[in-house]
């Protein structure tokens, strides 16, 4: 496979082995101090550690800030930023999935900021507003799922509510992206099905959001079309290797399906400017109150989101079914296409099925946090308390 290149808005290469422009991207920036912000659970692995060892060998000095985890906080940031300037860093390149590269775009805004990183959430009466220079940023994306690695926005939780924050700015946007479907060949097939779900509902509630943006429409339509073909070969692939069946970099179908994933989280990202809606709203509550990972919690909450909606879209998710493939297309049949691809790739039907992460007595405190969230008001059906109440009773069943 070639190294493609798109600018779409910020300048994206893709294929494999795209990883190796990453020095050559920073020298043409003059930038010589670079600082890679990632997961913990990365840092000792082989994609962190061949890419430090990439920019080294080019005469970069180069540092690694391994302090993200879980869904991010403000403390992961705060620490990040002390990490910049210990390093009197000049760069930041994010390497990971969603959360250390939402978690290096805050430290990218705060290292030249002054004052809180609440002081600039979106919409906050009163917020600082976004202004100085942001360090030069290059995202390396380790998931297919949120798309963060084109998005001008970063989710951040309250260190003791959980409650999400959302900053925004065009400012924010990387200078470079790096898509290199090697990096995601061998990750396990629960993460390469709870990312996919992420990268799907983006793609879906995109579509479905309120508003006229026919450029954002048919991003999410192609991007459906590419998680429908793909997202299953990845997990069966992810499965094979887990089992010993297959050697991890042995067949180009797996590359090529690792490929079309990676393109379908951005083109989700790039899409959900459009907006929203409910099945996210759900999921940032389940974040939230009970620390479900965010796509899995899109990934189970979907169905029962594009149940409730399906009376006032019926048309749009038959357009969406039609883009999976589906025989007859419908909103009948895209749910249940749906609940076919979560059975295939083991995402919970429920709430209450192992895995599901959530009780009854969350309830009073995921609808309270659900109504409180943004995404909801761009959802082509009007989402009232009582509704967010049935909504959660229904996934709170076992199935």
């Amino acid at each position: 496979m070639a190294i493609y290149q798109y600018n779409f808005p910020t300048r994206i290469q893709f294929g494999p082995g795209a990883i190796r422009l990453l020095p050559d991207a920073l020298k043409e920036a003059g930038k010589q101090r670079p600082l890679i912000v990632t997961d913990k659970g990365l840092a000792a692995l082989p994609v962190i550690t061949d890419t430090r060892t990439l920019v080294a060998a080019a005469g970069l000095d180069v540092a690694v800030y391994p302090g993200v985890w879980g869904n991010p906080v403000k403390s992961q940031v705060t620490a990040g930023v002390q990490a910049f300037a210990a390093h009197k860093a000049d760069a930041i390149v994010a390497v990971g999935g969603g959360a250390a590269i939402d978690v290096a775009k805050a430290i990218a805004l705060m290292a030249r900021h002054p004052g809180d990183l609440f002081d600039y959430e979106d919409e906050k009466p009163g917020a600082r507003a976004i202004d100085k220079d942001i360090p030069y940023t290059i995202a390396v994306p380790t998931t297919a799922g949120t798309g963060s690695e084109v998005g001008r926005s970063t989710v951040v939780s309250d260190d003791a509510t959980h409650v999400k924050k959302i900053i925004f700015s065009p400012r924010l946007l990387a200078s470079r992206v790096f898509v290199d479907p090697d990096l995601t060949m061998g990750l396990p097939s629960k993460v390469t099905a709870a990312t996919g779900m992420d990268a799907l509902t983006h793609l879906v509630e995109s579509y479905l959001a309120k508003g006229f943006q026919p450029l954002c429409d048919g991003i999410a339509l192609e991007g459906v079309r590419l998680v429908a073909r793909a997202l299953p070969r990845c997990v069966d692939y992810a499965r094979r290797i887990e089992t010993g069946e297959v050697a991890l970099l042995t067949d180009e179908g797996h590359r090529e399906a690792r490929g079309m994933m990676l393109n379908a989280a951005l083109m989700g990202g790039v899409a959900f400017q459009k907006g929203l809606g409910v099945t996210h709203s759900l999921a940032h509550a389940l974040s939230t109150v009970c620390d479900l990972h965010h796509g899995l919690a899109n990934g189970i909450m979907i169905s029962y989101a594009m149940a409730f909606n399906q009376d006032t879209v019926p048309t749009r998710l038959a357009d969406l079914a039609a883009a999976a493939g589906v025989a007859n297309p419908s909103a009948p049949t895209f749910l249940a296409w749906l609940d076919d691809l979560k059975a295939t790739i083991g995402i919970p039907r429920s709430l209450a099925d192992p895995g599901g992460g959530a009780r009854p007595e969350h309830r009073d405190r995921l609808v309270e946090i659900a109504v409180a969230d943004v995404c909801h008001a761009n959802n082509p059906k009007t989402v009232s308390p009582q509704d967010f109440r049935q909504l959660f009773d229904r996934a709170l069943r076992p199935s």
